[in-house]
């Protein structure tokens, strides 16, 4: 395989990597002195699936369940809390955790669920937030490995404004961001954007982390497999990412994005892709009525790639990446792993806001 290097700073530091899915917390520990297949990596269950889990236990030996800590994804932890209410058992959780389920906590409690700050007597308390550095810890030092200083994660935010829907913020955050030129690095943080609260809590918990979305991580990491660097920097590329809960394909050339659409994978089917790709590719999605048609989370597309020839080239990542494997796509494999795409995307991103900075 042809080898990237060249996006990887050698006078970097180590840098611990998180990409948080639905699925799955992907980890990587950069080590610049350590060729990247050398590096160590985790594919580990999620944090919404542990906390997920854990309510599950506790609905099933009919405890109350108080939740406390900050707001994180919501996806298999929400479906657990909405079951254990349907079950007929309390659940409490401070305000933060509570955010997890609603950010108005007003229709939190409408749910059933008693907002405060200590648990009730003899419920199970369950940790929440998106990254637990300590369990990280505990797990690496045994092998004789340290947590880098330098701290990079990824969650995908769709942010909160009262009186909006929460696809509505995200995709105008993203529209916006086509609006003043679409670059990439620009979607790089060590402050989290306005309405972010995601991201925000992210920041609280580790602060001095940089952060990204989930979707530009995975398109910066994708053009670390050399054949995607190419086709992005010459003619222009769109990239795939079909992820356990959520795909999010881009148009970029550079780093410059042109436009992106956001789908929920369960809704997802080979044809699908192919249409809402083909879309894409020749600029007739249109993002007014994307979730109408297709029941989609939302797209946005910058006028200027009407202008412009197509991109021709197509490649695809992400876990449930064979739901698009009938459809020929390259498949992207930065440095021959593409569960750390995302993680790779976060190692680059550090050296960039580096050099930006």
């Amino acid at each position: 395989m042809e080898r990237a290097d060249a996006m990887i700073d050698p006078f970097s530091g180590p840098i611990l990597a998180i990409d948080v899915g639905a699925g799955t917390q992907d980890v990587l520990i950069y080590d610049p002195a350590q060729e990247p297949e050398n590096c160590v990596k985790l594919v580990l269950p999620s944090q919404t699936q542990l906390v997920g889990r854990r309510i599950q236990a506790a609905t099933a030996a009919g405890r109350a369940v108080h939740l406390s800590g900050p707001l994180m994804g919501g996806g298999a932890s929400s479906s657990a809390a909405a079951s254990h209410l349907a079950a007929g058992l309390p659940l409490s959780a401070t305000p933060g955790a509570a955010r997890t389920l609603h950010n108005d906590l007003a229709r939190v409690a409408a749910m059933g669920v008693t907002v405060r700050d200590d648990p009730p007597l003899d419920a199970v308390v369950v940790p929440t937030g998106d990254v637990d550095l300590a369990a990280l810890e505990t797990a690496l030092t045994p092998f004789g490995v340290a947590i880098p200083g330098v701290i990079a994660i990824a969650v995908q935010d769709h942010g909160f404004r009262p009186g909006s829907g929460s696809n509505a913020v995200r995709f105008e955050y993203l529209q916006g961001l086509l609006a003043e030129g679409g670059d990439l690095t620009q979607m790089i943080y060590r402050q989290p954007p306005a309405a972010m609260t995601r991201m925000a809590a992210v920041h609280g918990a580790i602060p001095g982390a940089v952060l990204m979305d989930t979707g530009a991580a995975a398109v910066l990491g994708a053009l670390g497999d050399p054949r995607i660097a190419r086709a992005a920097a010459a003619g222009g590329a769109i990239l795939v990412n079909v992820g356990n809960m959520h795909t999010f394909a881009t148009l970029i050339r550079g780093r410059r994005l042109y436009g992106l659409f956001e789908h929920h994978t369960g809704g997802i089917t080979p044809e699908l892709i192919g249409k809402l790709v083909g879309l894409l590719q020749t600029g007739d999605l249109v993002p007014e009525r994307f979730q109408e048609s297709f029941n989609g989370h939302g797209a946005a597309l910058d006028p200027a790639y009407r202008g412009i020839a197509p991109f021709s080239f197509i490649a695809v990542t992400g876990p449930r990446r064979r739901l698009a494997q009938s459809l020929g796509y390259y498949e992207a494999a930065p440095h021959g792993d593409m569960m750390l795409t995302g993680p790779w995307g976060l190692v680059e991103g550090v050296r960039l806001l580096a050099r930006r900075d």
